[in-house]
């Protein structure tokens, strides 16, 4: 029933995808903003909006892609290398602005967002978030089965796994910062370390899809 749809990698693109969820990227350190600002409930609808943006564009990336990797090993190789390489600058560019990230973090403005604000919100960070396009489309495809077929069904539903793995990530940093919100807001330099910490990892990851993209081609 699930040939061709559940790829055979499927463990080692859970422990891929649980390390660049945890990273503190984009959509991690707005969840965090908010439940610093406003608390967990706020927090929380963040991510569920988030999380909703991240299957659109998991989606749209898969219809867009699925049929071109299908069809040519080269972009697979090439999509693989351009991915790795704005990896690196994503991570690099997060560690050298770890500051202005922290102080973004600590001023969210005087009024608490509505649910449906908190929800929009989150939307477009999930679908605008650059970490979140570049795994979609470089990290991801490595774990499909192309000579198995319908590779689109697969991204989608490598899509929907990530998905589910940052609702429950995501989520969790909101509730662990919307209870550590007076901690986190007096001291500039935790946020930083945060930040920081986020960059390194996807340093890391990134380098690591270059090293792939060597070995595969």
């Amino acid at each position: 029933m699930f040939a061709g749809v559940i790829p055979t990698r499927l463990p080692e693109y859970l422990v891929a995808a649980i390390i660049i969820i945890i990273a503190p990227g984009p959509s991690v350190l707005f969840v965090i903003a908010r439940a610093v600002a406003w608390g967990r409930k706020i927090s929380v609808l963040t991510v569920a909006g988030n999380v909703a943006g991240s299957f659109v564009l998991s989606t749209l990336v898969a219809l867009g892609v699925g049929p071109i990797l299908q069809k040519w090993h080269i972009a697979y190789i090439a999509v693989q290398w351009a991915g790795g390489l704005y990896l690196i600058y994503l991570g690099v560019d997060a560690i050298r602005k770890r500051r202005i990230h922290a102080a973004d973090m600590t001023n969210q403005g005087p009024v608490a967002p509505t649910a449906r604000q908190s929800i929009r919100d989150g939307f477009w960070v999930g679908v605008l978030n650059p970490k979140a396009i570049v795994f979609f489309a470089a990290v991801l495809p490595q774990f499909v089965d192309i000579d198995g077929g319908h590779v689109t069904i697969q991204l989608v539903f490598l899509g929907l796994v990530f998905c589910v793995l940052a609702f429950i990530s995501d989520g969790t940093w909101g509730l662990l910062a919307g209870t550590a919100r007076a901690w986190l807001a007096t001291d500039n330099k935790r946020l930083e370390r945060l930040r920081a910490t986020g960059g390194l990892i996807m340093i890391i990851l990134g380098v690591a899809v270059l090293i792939s993209a060597v070995t595969s081609g």
